[in-house]
């Protein structure tokens, strides 16, 4: 009966206190400890003579009206600073929040906790924070959004659900970083070595932010990230972007310094957009200040942009726009230093993309096009002269379109304002100086070039 009259008259002090100093709040924590049986209390007055208490065997406390519970092992109160210290076994809860520490600050007038010592927050939406530590700061007025921050590389779990209706499980994107603030009930702030896992991608950077209300990541300062499907793909650049929808990728975008790698495709350039489903890529596009690369073994592709469709993330088309460039490796068989190239204003390439029995071989070139103010120089095995000197085709046109068979050059077709030369090498040594009784054969008459109008 003594302790439940100290704590009724303790209980009122601090209420008194409370209105006293906040009357400038519209909202404020009044404390209550409800009594509880096996609690022990003391109280002591400090110089001020202001009463500090202290509680042992079990203790709960809550803000008047506000549905927030704390429970400890113990606690200690004092009331100048409004300042709640609760020890072992600490639990915090309110309706859009849980969070248990070993130990645990209140600081009342600010509606602010500091937790420390194997920290779990639990938020209403399912999400979840792990770390060394981490301060919650409740929403009021005056701060319409709840806010927490955890140093000590904590890790965040988001639950996205499933949004379109399909009751499929809800997904997780694992965040760890080390330093990590959140904000309301969907936005993250991570920085300093961050890393996100997703079912669908892996994710890196310096610094992160998240917004899972509307499915968007973005990564600064040398962000990566790699896409887990059959066929992976990376990307990398200033800035990354990452768009989703009903917790599937759908776009990825980097800039500037956009440098993407598949299995059948590299692009290099200013910014590079991603389109992606069911975790494989179906489409990308390439453009910015500097040209636009798109590069493989055999071949390399240069204009202001680049749009390659590849369903099923394996190369069909890839159109090269505005001065576009592209040269290859020669022909097998061929022997020569220098490489075949095409350019126009416009390139398209096609690619036969059917996968066939060995999926990891790359698609085959099938037909090369360029159009507007079209050249092409390719070289092809002589059927005369040495391997070293292989013959020689260079032809303009408005278009020139160019069929392959087994990656080999099999037909040149040259549209309107066609003209053209086709040099094959001598098939004698070369010319030894004359004397008055040497003589000399003409060289065998060189073809002229096949062109069909």
């Amino acid at each position: 009966m003594r302790l439940v009259k100290t704590l009724y008259a303790l209980l009122c002090s601090l209420l008194f206190a409370s209105a006293a100093g906040g009357q400038n709040l519209p909202r404020r924590c009044d404390l209550e400890f409800p009594n509880r049986t096996g609690t022990r209390a003391w109280f002591r007055e400090d110089a001020s003579g202001t009463r500090n208490s202290f509680w042992g065997g079990g203790i709960v406390a809550h803000c008047i009206g506000q549905g927030n519970t704390l429970t400890a092992d113990s606690a200690e109160y004092f009331g100048a600073q409004g300042l709640l210290h609760l020890i072992g076994n600490v639990h915090y809860t309110e309706p859009r929040l849980s969070v248990d520490s070993r130990t645990m600050t209140y600081y009342q007038n600010d509606d602010h906790l500091h937790a420390e010592g194997d920290v779990v927050a639990v938020m209403s939406n399912g999400s979840t924070l792990r770390g060394p530590s981490a301060d919650y700061f409740r929403s009021t007025p005056q701060r319409p959004l709840t806010r927490m921050f955890a140093p000590g590389r904590p890790t965040v779990t988001l639950l996205q659900k499933d949004t379109s209706g399909r009751g499929r499980p809800p997904d997780t994107a694992h965040v760890v970083a080390n330093q990590i603030a959140m904000e309301g009930d969907s936005l993250v702030y991570a920085s300093g070595r961050v890393q996100i896992t997703r079912p669908d991608l892996l994710a890196t950077g310096d610094s992160a932010f998240l917004d899972s209300g509307r499915d968007f990541a973005r990564l600064m300062r040398e962000p990566l990230v790699k896409g887990t499907g059959s066929r992976s793909f990376t990307l990398t650049g200033g800035v990354i972007d990452v768009y989703s929808r009903n917790r599937q990728l759908e776009r990825v975008v980097a800039t500037p310094k956009g440098h993407a790698l598949s299995q059948d495709l590299e692009l290099v350039a200013d910014s590079i957009d991603l389109r992606v489903a069911n975790n494989q890529l179906q489409r990308a596009i390439a453009w910015g200040k500097i040209r636009a690369h798109a590069l493989s073994p055999e071949r390399e592709i240069i204009a202001d942009s680049i749009d390659a469709v590849m369903p099923g993330q394996r190369v069909r088309e890839v159109r090269a726009l505005r001065k576009a460039y592209a040269e290859s490796n020669p022909d097998s068989g061929v022997v020569s230093t220098q490489r075949d190239w095409m350019s126009g204003d416009t390139i398209v390439a096609r690619f036969d993309s059917l996968v066939g029995t060995d999926t990891a071989s790359r698609p085959r070139i099938r037909q090369l096009v360029a159009l507007g103010n079209a050249r092409s120089f390719y070289q092809m095995k002589s059927s005369k002269g040495p391997q070293t000197q292989p013959t020689i085709n260079y032809v303009r046109g408005r278009i020139i379109d160019v069929e392959f068979e087994n990656r080999k050059v099999a037909t040149v077709t040259v549209t309107d304002q066609a003209t053209g030369v086709l040099i094959e090498p001598s098939t004698q040594p070369a010319a030894k100086a004359l004397t008055p009784n040497s003589q000399t054969k003409s060289p065998a008459p060189v073809k002229p070039p096949v062109i069909r109008r």
